[in-house]
């Protein structure tokens, strides 16, 4: 995100108005030469809007006192030229506040896109993905309408009633003082009905969020869904979600529309007033019709713009709401980093590590410690919930231990910078996530600048190719959101190429073939042999094949670690590895030739 807007954000309170004016300034000033144009095109409006309503003083005079036949004819040429330039400013005006407010947001959805991909794994543990969708798309999207006409309605109707007021004045400075008796209670009930948006705008962009989560989770699990006949209960929650949303929705008009009214009320009794007390002028001959007329129009012409400057008002606050929602992903810290550039080579050491989540008051691991060379394909096995995962992920560094150190060829981890150290890292989970694009695409993740034949390499060496090409567009292929149009054994091995695209230095393999049947497996298995040959690998409850030959395999329970060795050594050992081959191996080795841990 632009670093300015980020400053901003950080040093501006949510709840001063001034601060949210500024914080719209400052997305705005980047286009200040359409700015500016839009807000003389604006200023040419209200001018406009002016001279309609002077001109009806000379023009009642003029043909029903002086009776002129010469102004008449004049007066419908006039008249069509002044509202001629009134719809040419006001289109140039709309058009040009649209394109800023269009502007506007299209660089804050890249802003905020940016700045999601430097947020680390805590931010998307605490906040679901449909919250922050409805952000992106529901929230910030507001802001288009909002600088759009908000911010054009803020100075064109500003404009208008100082412009209208002059006007009346000009025809009669007491009638004038005495209509205005009332503006200072229109803008009192505004302020009023503004925090009370304020409030329950908030309401509706929460409201909207939980009915796009909701969509979201529907979408991701739509089979699960199906499989437990779960239809009729998710349509509930959506009802619910949605009739909630709309009963907000319906306040927040109530407010509009009440500020309307009072406009509307108030407006009518100064008009009551003005007619009063000036036909008791026009009778007694103190003014002229035509100066009353063209007084009683400005008058007409000012509250329409004072109403709409009521609404104004209350999408300011709609707009203070959505600055306030955004800052809850601009404040968020980006993973910390060390500066430390360098080509990975692959030793692990785990010095006396201990963490835990941040939500969590137990240590997920603790007192770890652990060295793997350069090379070495060791093995971590146990009970879910050993601590297993996070320690890849400490390896990752998608989080930092709590206490001990992590080194990397010696390095601390802390001190050495993400983009190094995960250039230098390749992973292939059990849950593979694809993109919804093509197979080609898909493995040029490992590395985007690779060439057409180093793709098809990776895919022979993952035992790919040979399925991709009976596709019927080959590489080509769009393989669905999260590769749904390919079978499990297939997704792991597109996964598998992207990883041997990257050539990593350090492999993590995270149950990579838990879920597939025995012949994916078989060739899953063959494409990880090549995968880890020469690397620094870490397999995770990984086949038999693989752990027994693993330079170690590292027992945990409960976060530490209580074995480790070869194969053969633990399990002469009486302890919880012998206990996991006679629970898991043992029975399944009569069955099949390769079984996961």
């Amino acid at each position: 995100m632009n670093s300015d807007i980020s400053e901003v954000l950080k040093k501006k309170s949510s709840n001063n108005w001034k601060d949210d004016v500024s914080i719209l300034w400052q997305l705005s000033k980047t286009y200040i030469w359409r700015l500016i144009a839009a807000l003389l095109c604006g200023l040419v409006l209200s001018g406009i809007n002016g001279a309609i309503a002077w001109a009806i003083k000379p023009a009642l005079d003029s043909i029903f006192v002086e009776k002129s036949a010469g102004f008449l004819i004049l007066l419908p040429f006039g008249i069509i030229v002044l509202f001629l330039m009134r719809g040419v400013f006001t289109y140039l005006t709309n058009y040009l506040m649209s394109s800023i407010g269009a502007k506007i947001v299209r660089s804050l959805r890249q802003g905020i896109y940016d700045k999601l991909l430097t947020l680390p794994i805590s931010f998307y543990n605490r906040t679901s993905s449909g919250s922050v969708v409805s952000k992106v798309l529901n929230d910030v999207g507001m802001l288009n309408q909002i600088v759009a006409y908000t911010v054009k309605d803020f100075f064109v109707e500003g404009g208008t009633v100082i412009v209208l007021a002059a006007v009346a004045i000009s025809r009669r400075w007491d009638l004038a003082l005495l209509s205005f008796i009332v503006i200072p209670l229109i803008i009192y009930s505004i302020g009023r009905l503004g925090r009370r948006m304020k409030r329950t705008s908030m309401n509706t962009r929460r409201l909207i969020s939980k009915v796009t989560t909701i969509l979201h989770e529907s979408l991701q699990g739509i089979k699960i869904i199906k499989a437990f006949t779960m239809e009729k209960e998710m349509a509930h929650r959506q009802e619910e979600a949605l009739a909630e949303h709309y009963r907000n929705v319906m306040r927040e008009t109530r407010i509009n529309e009440f500020s309307s009214l009072i406009a509307e009320i108030l407006g009518g009794i100064g008009v009551a007033i003005i007619l009063f007390y000036g036909g008791h002028l026009v009778i007694s001959e103190e003014i002229s019709a035509g100066a009353f007329f063209s007084f009683i129009v400005a008058i007409l012409m000012i509250y329409t713009p004072l109403k709409r400057l009521s609404r104004v008002h209350n999408n300011f606050q709609q707009a203070r709401t959505v600055i306030e929602r955004i800052r809850e992903i601009v404040l968020v810290e980006p993973e910390r980093h060390g500066r430390i550039e360098k080509e990975i080579e692959g030793q692990i050491v785990f010095d006396n590590v201990s963490f835990r989540y941040p939500s969590a008051q137990d240590y997920t691991i603790r007192d770890i410690n652990l060295e793997i060379r350069r090379g070495e394909l060791t093995a971590l096995v146990g009970y879910s919930g050993a601590g297993k995962s996070t320690l890849a992920d400490l390896v990752a560094g998608f989080w930092y231990p709590a206490e001990g150190d992590i080194l990397i060829d010696g390095v601390n981890i802390k001190d050495l910078s993400l983009e190094s150290l995960r250039k230098g890292l390749g992973v292939v989970t059990q849950d593979i996530v694809l993109f919804d694009d093509t197979i080609k695409a898909n493995i040029l993740f490992g590395r985007p600048s690779a060439t057409d034949a180093e793709v098809i390499e990776a895919a022979k060496a993952a035992y790919a190719h040979e399925f991709i090409m009976e596709l019927p567009e080959g590489y080509e292929a769009k393989i669905g959101e999260r590769g749904a149009r390919l079978s499990g054994g297939q997704k792991q091995r597109i996964a598998i190429a992207r990883a041997i695209l990257r050539n990593p230095s350090i492999l993590i393999l995270d149950e990579a073939t838990s879920s597939l049947d025995v012949e994916s497996e078989q060739n899953v298995q063959k494409a990880l042999e090549r995968l880890m040959a020469g690397r620094t690998t870490i397999v995770i409850a990984h086949s038999l094949s693989t752990v027994k030959k693993a330079t170690r395999i590292v027992v945990m329970s409960g976060g530490r670690i209580i074995q480790q060795g070869r194969h053969e050594d633990l399990l002469l050992q009486s302890g919880l590895y012998q206990e996991l081959y006679n629970m898991q191996f043992v029975s399944k080795e009569s069955n099949s030739p390769s079984v996961s841990a």
